[in-house]
């Protein structure tokens, strides 16, 4: 059932909140689902009053569709733009699912297995060693932050020097590895999960080369398109990009504009941007088998294991997680302009995308909350 898209506006103070779509999920009661919202919003209101955010938009997954879409506050505080349906958020962190996915696809495809040594399809990134032996990453080791790779302050990032002949070189995920192939490794390649954004930019690049096509591009046509996202892309700093929200960050007691730092070399580890209904298109994308067979999800989202046999809370691109009876999946983000959070129910068909321009923001307990109160309505809708 598609979305049935209203506007309604509602100020008080620096609140403002901005409702810019509704719907019913299928086989819910009108009763039910306004009071599942009812609860939706006052959540989310009372997390902008609490950390006292400039914008927030919320979505809500029921049943497998996208059923209710909400903005608050500001995209530009100082313009006084509100947050609607067509405001864009940086993805962060949860850029790193989509990456995990096109490789999956790679490897159900037969064009690269989670054994693949990754330097068969990168031959630029260096022969990795740790101590004083040389080691092996897998693409295995990549999906599940298992293969050692430096992040960014948990041991020395070295970036290479070169001179590019193209304007924008990091459009390349290959060129863009260049920001740190040659750090030392953290850890032996197995030996425990060490969570990465640089590692995620070398599976990019893998994707890239057994793909034989543009990451940004296979993303869009094997990700983007068949799940309906129409707005999602690249955050390319120098492309002009509408509805693009403005960040904020603390300094001191006040709330100030934060920096408009590039993220373009880093897009398969959080370079993407988007507005909340296609982060949460993407979410009930998960839900069915339009890009993966539920084979593939399922192996995606079983937590992984270390070399001793040790249990992580990640499996291959996405945190896994229990709430009650319900297998919980998802990931979050945390960047410059952007806090962002979704997570999901895949066998029981709901889930919460969080988007905000707040990079103090907390996203953790209203996710929680809100998962719970759709929960609660799943029990009495099964």
């Amino acid at each position: 059932m598609a979305p049935r898209m209203r506007l309604l506006r509602e100020g008080f103070l620096v609140l403002l909140a901005v409702v810019f779509a509704s719907g019913v999920a299928v086989g819910q009661s009108q009763e039910t689902a306004s009071d599942v919202f009812a609860e939706v919003d006052a959540a989310a209101k009372q997390a902008m009053a609490d950390q006292q955010l400039v914008g927030l938009a919320v979505a809500v997954i029921q049943n497998g569709e996208v059923s209710h879409v909400q903005g608050y506050g500001y995209q530009d505080r100082e313009a006084e733009v509100p947050v609607t349906d067509k405001t864009m958020f940086r993805w962060a962190s949860i850029s790193k699912p989509v990456t995990a996915i096109l490789a999956m696809q790679l490897i159900h495809d037969g064009k690269m297995e989670l054994q693949t040594d990754v330097r068969t399809l990168v031959p630029e990134f260096p022969q990795p060693s740790y101590g004083d032996q040389d080691v092996t990453i897998t693409v295995g080791h990549l999906l599940c932050h298992q293969g050692g790779i430096v992040h960014y302050t948990n041991g020395r990032v070295v970036i290479t020097e070169a001179e590019y002949e193209t304007e924008h070189p990091y459009e390349d995920v290959v060129l863009a590895l260049d920001r740190f192939r040659e750090s030392p490794l953290v850890n032996a390649p197995g030996e425990k999960f060490s969570y990465t954004t640089h590692g995620y930019m070398l599976l990019g690049a893998a994707v890239q080369r057994a793909g034989k096509q543009k990451f940004a591009l296979q993303a869009k046509e094997r990700v983007f398109a068949p799940l309906g996202m129409n707005s999602m892309r690249p955050d390319y700093q120098w492309e002009h990009i509408d509805n693009r929200a403005v960040g904020y960050r603390r300094r001191r007691r006040e709330i100030v504009v934060s920096t408009d730092t590039d993220v373009s070399w880093k897009l398969a580890g959080g370079g993407f941007i988007s507005t909340v209904g296609d982060l949460a298109r993407f979410g009930a994308g998960l839900m069915t088998e339009k890009i993966l067979p539920q084979e593939r999800w399922d192996e995606m989202w079983t937590a992984q294991e270390t070399a001793d046999g040790q249990t992580t809370e990640y499996g291959l691109g996405f945190r896994v997680a229990q709430l009650g009876e319900h297998r919980i999946v998802g990931h979050s983000g945390s960047q410059e302009k952007t806090r962002t959070y979704l997570m999901i129910a895949p066998d029981a068909g709901f889930g919460v995308a969080l988007m905000t321009n707040s990079e103090y923001a907390n996203l953790r307990p209203l996710a929680d909350t809100i998962l719970q109160s759709l929960a609660k309505a799943s029990a009495k809708h099964p």
